[in-house]
């Protein structure tokens, strides 16, 4: 049986030349890959083509090598792939998830340079997907190739999971939410399961939850010059945001797990958006709604929230003429017309964050690969949000996070990787794999 230590030599460094290769091709997919529903619905098994004719030599379906792959579709031309490399120890089992294979849009007029063809700057790999997460899905790829030319006698089986659907959940029913349902990843709740979409080589042990909210607010529409006659909504809208917000951190501090976690921040609520009917100048308009989101950190719950943002409004309704006015005429009843300004709160759909165990010995081997391999390891938390592995927590599954691209070209115009760092993160995945087999 193979040893730590011959594990990590065996496997060796990252092959440069065929990872940029592999990677060349699938960047070279990416326009088709854009998952922007209606009008962009990615067609994933463009991936998973090149994947395949990396893997297949290796693998039983042609005989050539102990690799057993299953293409797993359940709308055309949206596969996800499971690469297994069997181990000889039934139930030890590794597996890493999460290398999606759609990208966010592009648009190439806003670009420096072509966002759909792998471009070469020094140790920049330069493209849409590069960082998130076409990089990774070529990493993984090339980590089971080699698994799949050498051979080694592995107590644990290794097990890959490259999904469709990630960028956009409008769709269901395509990616990983599938998979689980049909108990096609039951299996990989037996040993710790790595999720590779994040950034920056460090583990993320902590996500945000997201409550996306609309404040539609009612006036009364009326000429400028004659505001004590109208209920500005504008107005009305700053005065009762103003009050929801400070209500909200009143009822949603600081948690003290937040500081063992390392969150940048605190949970947030705060508006992103404005809309108005439109109108003149000279007309204060009738209505509006102002948009945002909470972030939530994990450590509270996304329904007590909501709760809350409603009995907010419903207390600000009741009271609404004890809201702080802007000037000696402005207000939101209007007595004589028997008129009140009014607040409705909506919620689009909601998703919860993710505290990862700190005690998981996945969480363990995924720190000390990092340090010995990156040379520093330094687990951080962001309120970002990454829906999908809150609900493979859910379902029992021992989720810890990790990513080789850079945090700040994700989503990004002009995004990147950088060569380096993914052949460090090859060397970190080396490092679990063999620290896993003591």
């Amino acid at each position: 049986m193979a040893t730590s230590a011959s594990v990590k030599q065996i496997l060796g460094d990252l092959n440069k030349d065929s990872f940029v290769t592999l990677l060349g091709k699938l960047i070279g997919e990416s326009k088709y890959v854009q998952n922007n529903p209606p009008e962009l619905i990615p067609e994933e098994d463009r991936i998973v083509n090149h994947v395949l004719d990396t893997l297949l030599p290796y693998s039983t379906t042609t005989g050539g090598g102990p690799l057993i792959i299953n293409h797993v579709t359940y709308k055309p031309n949206r596969g996800n792939l499971i690469v297994e490399y069997p181990g000889t120890q039934p139930g030890k089992i590794l597996s890493f998830v999460g290398m999606h294979m759609d990208v966010v849009t592009a648009n190439p007029d806003d670009w420096e340079f072509d966002p759909f063809s792998l471009s070469i700057d020094g140790d920049k790999l330069r493209g849409r997907g590069t960082t998130d997460c076409l990089g990774h899905v070529a990493l993984v790829s090339e980590l089971m190739r080699r698994l799949g030319e050498t051979k080694p006698q592995l107590k644990s089986t290794v097990v890959a999971v490259f999904i469709a659907s990630e960028e956009n959940s409008s769709i269901p029913g395509v990616g990983v939410d599938a998979l689980v349902k049909d108990g096609l990843l039951d299996k990989l709740k037996q040993g710790p399961l790595f999720w590779i979409d994040t950034a920056d080589k460090q583990p993320c042990i902590g996500t945000g939850g997201s409550i996306p909210w609309k404040l539609h607010v009612t006036g009364k529409l009326f000429h400028s010059g004659l505001p004590h006659k109208a209920i500005n909504p504008l107005e009305l809208a700053m005065e009762a945001l103003k009050e929801i917000q400070s209500r909200f951190y009143r009822d949603f501090p600081a948690h003290p797990k937040e500081q063992v976690y390392e969150f940048a921040t605190p949970s947030t609520m705060k508006p992103t958006q404005w809309f108005y009917p439109g109108g003149g100048i000279n007309q204060i308009p009738g209505e509006c709604t102002v948009s945002g989101d909470v972030r939530l950190t994990p450590f509270y719950n996304v329904s007590d929230a909501m709760n809350k943002l409603q009995e907010y409004v419903d207390d600000l309704n009741a009271n609404i003429e004890k809201l702080d006015g802007r000037g000696p005429v402005s207000k939101y009843v209007l007595p004589d017309e028997n008129l009140r300004g009014r607040i409705t709160i909506s919620f689009d759909e909601a998703s919860s964050g993710v505290a990862c165990d700190l005690n998981s010995r996945g969480f363990h081997v995924l720190c000390k690969a990092t340090k010995e391999e990156v040379g520093h390891v330094k687990p951080y938390s962001i309120t970002g949000t990454l829906p999908l592995i809150r609900d493979l927590q859910d379902e029992g599954f021992d989720v810890q996070t990790s990513g080789y691209g850079l945090m700040a070209t994700y989503h990004a115009k002009n995004e990147y990787c950088l060569l380096s760092d993914m052949c460090q993160g090859y060397r970190v995945f080396a490092s679990v794999i063999a620290q896993l087999e003591d």
